[in-house]
């Protein structure tokens, strides 16, 4: 049954998926949530009574000639003070004819990149045009991840850095020092945030650490962490500020995002209000209407996009291979 099945390690997919092309992965991946055509089931998280992690599964699939794609793993916080990645995964893919087993693969890797990748296509989206001095929150592995994918589709003059512990992110700092532009490790979220016209909120944090009385007039913000009910990266104010709430999916969106769960139930915003990220791509609906326009995007992160990175990875691997 295995003969012909493709078994691909962190280090394979890292190396078969450039960031180029998990862009473009990420950008199919909505440019179908945005038409239609995608399957998407809805996702399980859960978290556990033994600690502090979250098991997940997502299933998804992107297209006919694309199987259905499953992704199981856990989010384990406590990682971050080890240094390693908050979330592993491993990642199963489908014959999309026969359904027999098509590939696994190494779902952090995966996951690390297609969640950069598919906030990259937010950005490029959403902000306003030209060059951006981004503010990143957390010095992890997706905070790293995400100045590498900003860097494909802005033009990045300098980097803002915080996180809780000084330590990390000097050592994030010095990582992206191969980015051959300045990175400040800031000494609060406050210092790295204000002015800023790009925020990216990269954390596992329950309380905001970004304040919508911080923002400049323009600045869109990004946030990846808020991807359960008791995570909120960001505060009240920042809803209350964005002249758009745009979301991966508003139907996830609605149940998993920390502060659109909370700004459904206060009324702040209803669900029509939620703008989805794929009909901003095909131009079904319209997010920022002026330069001075506060965008918020939250990310709970979809199926949807661990079946087009899969796939994507998959090809690769095939076409090496003949």
């Amino acid at each position: 049954m295995t003969d012909d099945v493709l078994f691909l390690s962190g280090e394979q997919v890292a190396r078969l998926l450039d960031l180029d092309a998990a862009i473009a992965s990420q950008r199919a991946a909505f440019t179908a949530l945005g038409t239609g055509d995608a399957d998407l089931p809805g996702k399980i998280m859960e978290p556990s009574r033994f600690d502090d992690s979250v098991v997940f599964a997502y299933l998804a699939r992107l297209s006919a000639d694309t199987g259905p794609v499953a992704k199981f793993g856990s989010v384990n916080p406590g990682n971050a003070a080890a240094g390693l990645p908050t979330v592993h995964a491993v990642v199963t893919a489908l014959d999309p004819v026969t359904g027999r087993l098509a590939a696994v693969l190494d779902g952090t890797a995966l996951t690390t990149l297609r969640t950069a990748a598919g906030s990259a296509v937010a950005v490029d989206a959403l902000a306003v045009p030209g060059v951006v001095e981004p503010a990143v929150l957390g010095s992890g592995t997706q905070a790293l991840a995400h100045v590498r994918a900003i860097a494909r589709v802005r033009e990045v003059t300098s980097v803002r850095l915080w996180s809780p512990t000084p330590a990390h992110r000097a050592r994030a700092a010095r990582t992206l020092a191969e980015l051959d532009v300045p990175v400040r490790a800031a000494d609060s979220a406050e210092e790295a945030v204000t002015g800023a016209s790009l925020v990216a909120a990269c954390t596992l944090s329950t309380t905001p650490v970004v304040r919508g009385e911080w923002l400049a007039p323009g600045c869109t913000v990004v946030s990846v962490g808020s991807f359960e009910p008791t995570r909120r990266e960001v505060d009240t104010e920042v809803v209350r500020r964005a002249a758009a709430v745009v979301v991966d999916d508003p139907a996830t969106a609605a149940g998993h995002a920390g502060p659109v769960v909370d700004a459904l139930r206060e009324g702040l915003l209803a669900p029509a209000d939620l703008v989805p990220l794929g009909e901003v791509l095909t131009g079904r609906r319209s997010a920022r209407t002026s330069p001075d326009d506060i965008v918020y995007y939250n990310s709970v992160g979809l199926g949807i996009q661990d079946a087009a990175a899969a796939w994507a990875v998959i090809r690769a691997a095939k076409e090496a291979r003949a």
